[in-house]
Formats: C-alpha cells, sequence, structure tokens
C-alpha cells in the first residue's frame, strides 16, 4: 500500500487528475481516501514506487511522513475558510505546523505516530479530543484568539479522550508548545512495548498536571525562541489562502427546483451552509450502496477534478469521512452540478445517514486486519437502500474498523463495529454510544461479539429499538444518551449466534 499526504485535506484539480492517472497506470483504477485526508493507493508494486513518487511530484505531492514514528498528515476540519460558524481559519496554522514538522530531525524516530488535528470553528469538526495533540481556537473574555490544547487522546487498543494541558495559549506559542510537548513524549514515552508507546499512554501514567509540569519546565527555555510566531509569518502564509473571486447573489435559485424531491433530498443531505449569501458547499458521497466506502474511481476523479473547475475555483477538500467536497459552489449552479455528478454516481443523498460508513480497507488490503471490512459495510447498505427510510431514520454515524488499529475510528462512531479474529474465524464486537465533535465519548459494547452473517440484522435490530424509543426529533445518539444501552442489548441478543 503507498499512502499519499494531502495536507489538511486540501487538493487542487490537477492534483486530482494526477491521482486519477496513478491509479489507472499503477493501481487497479482506484484510490481509497481514509480518515486522515489521505489517499492510499492498495495494489502499487514496489519497484515501480519511485515513478510514482516522481509524478507525484510534478504536481507538489509527496508520501513523505504518511508512516513511522513521526508527526503524520496534519488534519483540519473539511470546511475551513468557507464554514459560517468559523472564528479562525485553522489552515493558515496547519500550513505552519506541516513546514515546521516535515523532517524535523529531532523528531523523526518517535516512540510511536504523532498525530495533530486542529479547529477553529464554533462545530469541532476535526476530533481534536481524540488526537496526539488537539488545537481549538476560540476568542476569550477579552475576545483575543487564543487555543485550549488537548493532548494524550487517541482511539486503537487503548481509546481515550485527550486531557486539557493548557486552557489559553498565544496563538504565537503554539509551535514552541508543541514542540515542548514533543519533547517530553521524546524523552520519556515507551519504546520496549509497541502497544504501550503512544502519547497517551505516557499521559494516563503520569497523570495530566505531572506531564504538564514537564511540559512547562521544557518550554521555558524554547518559548520566546525562533519558532515564536510572528505577524509576519502568519501574514505571509495567509497569502496562500487567499479568498475567491465570489460573486454577489441575490436570487433564491432553490426556489425554482422545489418540486424535484430528489434534487431536495440531496441538497438537504449533501450541501452545506456557506459564509457567503448564495453559496454552498457540496459533498460527493462516495458512499454508493455496492461500492467500498471511500474508494473513488479514476473516472470519478477526474469527474470531481472537472467539476471543481467548472464550479468550484478547481479546489476539492477530502473530508474525514472519506467522501469528497466542493467547497464554494453558487447556489444557482447546484441543480446543474447535481444533474452532471450524478452520471459518475456521487450523489447519493446520505450524507450523515446510517449508509455514509466511516470504512478501513480492512482484511481485503491491509495484512494487520483481523477481519473484513468491506463485506460488512456492503451487507449493511444493501439491507437500507430505501433512500425514504434512512432520510426518516435521520442522523446516524456508522464506523467499522478491521483491527484494534482503530483506522474506521469505529470508538466514536454511534454505533462502532470492530472485527476481531477467533479461532481464526472472522467475528464482529458492536459498540453503541461514541460520538465525535465538541461533545467527544468512547462507545461502549454492548455484549458478545457477532458472525459476518449476522451484523447487517444486528444493525436493522439497533435502529428498530430506536425507532421505537425516540422522542419527536430526537436523534440516534440522544435518544442513546437517554435510554441506555440495556433496551438495545436486551433486543439485539434475542436468539443470536453471538459468542464470548
Amino acid at each position: 500500500m503507498l499512502r499519499v499526504a494531502i495536507p489538511y485535506g486540501l487538493l487542487s484539480s490537477n492534483q486530482l487528475f494526477k491521482l486519477a492517472d496513478i491509479a489507472d497506470k499503477y493501481d487497479r483504477g482506484y484510490g481509497h481516501f481514509s480518515t486522515r485526508q489521505n489517499i492510499q493507493f492498495n495494489w502499487p508494486k514496489l519497484e515501480e514506487t519511485p515513478n510514482i513518487l516522481k509524478e507525484l511530484a510534478k504536481v507538489e505531492m509527496h508520501a513523505i511522513q504518511t508512516s513511522g514514528n513521526c508527526i503524520r498528515n496534519i488534519t483540519t476540519d473539511q470546511f475551513a475558510g468557507v464554514t459560517y460558524d468559523e472564528i479562525i481559519d485553522p489552515r493558515h496554522i496547519a500550513e505552519i505546523l506541516r513546514q515546521w514538522s516535515s523532517f524535523h530531525p529531532e523528531f523523526a524516530l518517535l516512540p510511536r505516530k504523532f498525530k495533530i488535528a486542529i479547529t477553529g470553528s464554533k462545530k469541532d469538526r476535526a476530533l481534536v479530543q481524540c488526537h496526539d495533540i488537539g488545537l481549538e481556537f476560540f476568542k476569550n473574555k477579552n475576545n483575543e484568539i487564543v487555543t485550549k490544547i488537548w493532548v494524550g487522546g487517541g482511539l486503537g487498543r487503548t481509546p481515550v479522550i485527550g486531557s486539557v494541558i493548557k486552557n489559553e495559549l498565544e496563538w504565537k506559542h503554539i509551535l514552541t508548545y508543541c514542540e515542548a510537548i514533543l519533547r517530553v513524549y521524546n524523552l520519556y514515552g515507551r519504546r520496549d512495548n509497541i502497544y504501550k508507546a503512544r502519547i497517551k499512554i505516557l499521559v494516563k501514567s503520569l497523570g495530566i498536571e505531572e506531564f504538564k509540569k514537564l511540559v512547562d519546565e521544557e518550554w521555558k527555555y524554547i518559548k520566546d525562541g525562533p519558532n515564536t510566531i510572528n505577524s509576519e509569518e502568519l501574514n505571509r502564509i495567509k497569502k496562500y489562502f487567499s479568498e475567491p473571486d465570489y460573486k454577489k447573489i441575490k436570487k433564491d435559485s432553490l426556489k425554482s427546483h422545489e418540486k424535484d424531491k430528489s434534487f431536495n433530498q440531496w441538497v438537504s443531505k449533501c450541501t452545506n451552509p456557506h459564509k457567503k449569501k448564495g453559496y454552498r458547499s457540496v459533498i460527493f458521497s462516495l458512499k454508493e450502496t455496492g461500492n467500498p466506502p471511500g474508494d473513488a474511481s479514476s473516472s470519478q476523479m477526474r469527474a470531481v477534478a472537472n467539476l471543481s473547475e467548472e464550479y468550484s475555483f478547481s479546489e476539492i477538500r477530502v473530508s474525514h469521512e472519506q467522501n469528497l467536497i466542493l467547497a464554494d459552489v453558487q447556489e444557482d449552479k447546484l441543480h446543474e452540478l447535481w444533474i452532471k455528478a450524478k452520471k459518475y454516481h456521487l450523489v447519493t443523498p446520505n450524507i450523515g445517514l446510517l449508509t455514509d460508513i466511516i470504512c478501513c480497507p480492512g482484511g481485503d488490503f491491509c495484512s494487520l486486519a483481523n477481519a473484513k471490512s468491506i463485506p460488512i459495510a456492503q451487507s449493511i447498505q444493501d439491507l437500507f437502500e430505501d433512500i425514504d427510510y434512512l432520510h426518516d431514520i435521520g442522523d446516524v454515524n456508522l464506523n467499522i474498523s478491521g483491527c484494534m488499529n482503530a483506522c474506521g475510528h469505529h470508538h466514536v462512531g454511534h454505533i462502532g463495529i470492530l472485527g476481531v479474529d477467533k479461532d481464526g474465524s472472522e467475528w464482529y464486537q458492536v459498540t453503541i454510544g461514541g460520538n465525535q465533535g465538541n461533545f467527544a465519548s468512547i462507545g461502549k459494547v454492548i455484549g458478545p461479539s457477532f458472525s459476518a452473517k449476522e451484523m447487517p440484522i444486528v444493525i436493522k435490530k439497533i435502529i428498530e429499538v430506536y425507532l421505537n424509543n425516540r422522542n419527536e426529533e430526537e436523534i440516534f445518539i440522544d435518544c442513546v444518551s437517554r435510554i441506555g444501552l440495556d433496551p438495545f442489548k436486551k433486543y439485539v441478543y434475542q436468539n443470536s449466534e453471538a459468542t464470548e
């Protein structure tokens, strides 16, 4: 597998065209977009890798620090710069962090991989609480931009919601404070046991107060050093994220299509409000029934690249949910865009719904996996293919991982599925009650694991419990919080083959 970096999930049309060409020439005609906002190619030949890297370099792309015990791709809000609830565009800081962390000699061989996420909006769409370092920008009581810093979060074998190590940090000190955290981790993190090497284990063993003391002691030597960010440097980076040439749009263009049910379903689920009047962000679903979640064919990549040039300033975003986004689309062009995108199976109106499944490649492609993920996702999609029924169910996050590494983020799915190995056969453990965003939480295991053939019915039963117990307008996760897990357990395990 070759993983290609897409810093903070931002692509130009030329870069996406190049990824499509690589998929055709060196792979099997598709790529897999991951929860880290990167793309993975599953079938490249080792001897052809130098040629792939050469092709990537032509469009300023690479595979640097996409694997190994280093600082990985910096991730952020997929709607950065265009969302109506934004306090600060986090891409500026993400790019400064990217330049600082790339080839950083001190952090090239950390005890384990290291992930940083940034949010600059009122709603956290970057899952900052579940990263090694999470940066949350907000305005303090003096109306100054400051950062809350989370540390020691993570999923995998030991899922942990991070701890706040700094409630208010001036933005100019972000690099030096992150450097102090990494130095402490590099010095004290375990290297004798791969399963206990992540920073979350160090923070837990020391306690957040002791860990903070060590960080502050290290920070005092570098706090005002050369890595302090000044306004000149921030403004230099901001120039690379200049606002596109938006048009003034007054007409409410969506009213002319208000009787088109299919189109309006798509608009309601697959477009997001925009900071500019008359614009929307469009999400292309890569979760059509029958296709592996997150996979895009080369023809789909080229279609999205072409559509971005025609409708969205030649820019594409990759979402944490493994979909593709055009950030700046005029509302009066939405119907036209929808018609064209439909030809490439990109307009399934299921964003945020049960079949918008987050799913790792699983046992079909990954040597670490205990079980297959993709067939489970497809069997669930087949059972819930009625789009009207999906819309009636409402917002539900379903996440699937093929092993404890949790690349599918199953711990924070409203419903999570984990593949486990039992005496050489594949079984699936189910969690309920996980959540992302501002109120991140880890789901709880509901009981013994299920066979692969049972999984669609298990999910159906979970949804039936919700539908039978929900209050008016109550979404799934709120219903779970209110009624608890017992009603789900009782109904799901009736006549089940589940096993310890």
